[in-house]
């Protein structure tokens, strides 16, 4: 990401949570504040409209689907951390998420948005010219995950680092270089109160998927790479496992293609489903 641009892909992401509103029937994860978030012109209305013609909404329907599987996975989760007394959450690389928007636990559930200033200041301007109010329970916490400490940023923001937290860390870990990944998993492991969980994605390598599914994972690879947000790490299943355990995570779940469309896409008419490239973790402190 380019300063003082905002991110493409947070408004890609959320062009995708918006075009699963519109196109998909019955929808997987519900979110009413998607669309308006977007606006109705500019950057995020234009990629909007981008996700809503028909050539490309068949070409990253499986992209769409993760999308939306991590969501509604991220905010189960939060429900059953909430209803065990957790009441902080944290979202890393918040992009145009809008949780905090409609927060069902508020005020009891502080919730922590962490990005990029650009990022950041990109979605204020959206919620303010869409009439979204920001909840006393929100903190906006500005960082640039390559140049500064999650932790102190955190704490200067009010963080509690002593209690459970849920953290959530989507769309983020493939941009950000192999190091940076793994330092900020550490953060986490070493920054907050046993009890926490954090839910991350991750992508795998090219040469570690199936030659038929392949040449189309390149394709996106390369298209990400042209818009100048390379994907820059990429992670197999087992050495992330032990990088985790080595960081302080006692309990890992990989949610991967089989899991994630047992859990919501079992039985759809429409044969919407999510593809073989991306994972999900679960990992408790």
């Amino acid at each position: 990401m380019h300063d003082p641009a905002p991110s493409r892909t947070a408004l890609g992401a959320a062009a995708y949570r918006a075009a699963h509103q519109i196109l998909d029937r019955p929808v997987v994860f519900a979110d009413p504040l998607a669309i308006a978030i977007l606006g109705d012109d500019g950057d995020g209305a234009a990629a909007l409209a981008r996700q809503l013609d028909p050539d490309e909404a068949q070409s990253w329907r499986r992209m769409r689907a993760f999308i939306a599987a991590r969501s509604r996975l991220t905010e189960e989760a939060l429900g059953e951390a909430t209803a065990s007394g957790v009441d902080q959450f944290v979202v890393l690389g918040a992009g145009l998420d809008t949780f905090a928007y409609r927060n069902p636990y508020s005020p009891r559930l502080a919730v922590f948005e962490v990005d990029h200033p650009a990022t950041q200041a990109f979605k204020r301007a959206q919620l303010k010219a869409a009439g979204i109010d920001v909840p006393p329970s929100l903190t906006f916490v500005p960082v640039d995950f390559q140049r500064e400490s999650l932790l102190t940023a955190l704490r200067t923001a009010g963080f509690r680092r002593e209690k459970p937290a849920l953290f959530s860390w989507l769309g983020t870990t493939m941009y950000l270089d192999r190091d940076g990944v793994l330092a900020t998993l550490a953060a986490v492991a070493r920054g907050a109160g046993p009890g926490t969980k954090l839910i991350f994605d991750y992508v795998r390598p090219p040469t570690s998927v199936d030659a038929p599914v392949r040449p189309r994972y390149q394709a996106l690879i390369e298209r990400l790479a042209a818009i100048g947000e390379p994907w820059r790490s990429f992670f197999d299943p087992h050495e992330l496992d032990a990088a985790l355990r080595g960081a302080g995570f006692t309990e890992i779940r990989d949610w991967d293609q089989a899991a994630l469309n047992a859990r919501y896409f079992a039985g759809r008419a429409d044969g919407l489903e999510v593809g073989p490239t991306a994972h999900l973790i679960e990992a408790w402190i």
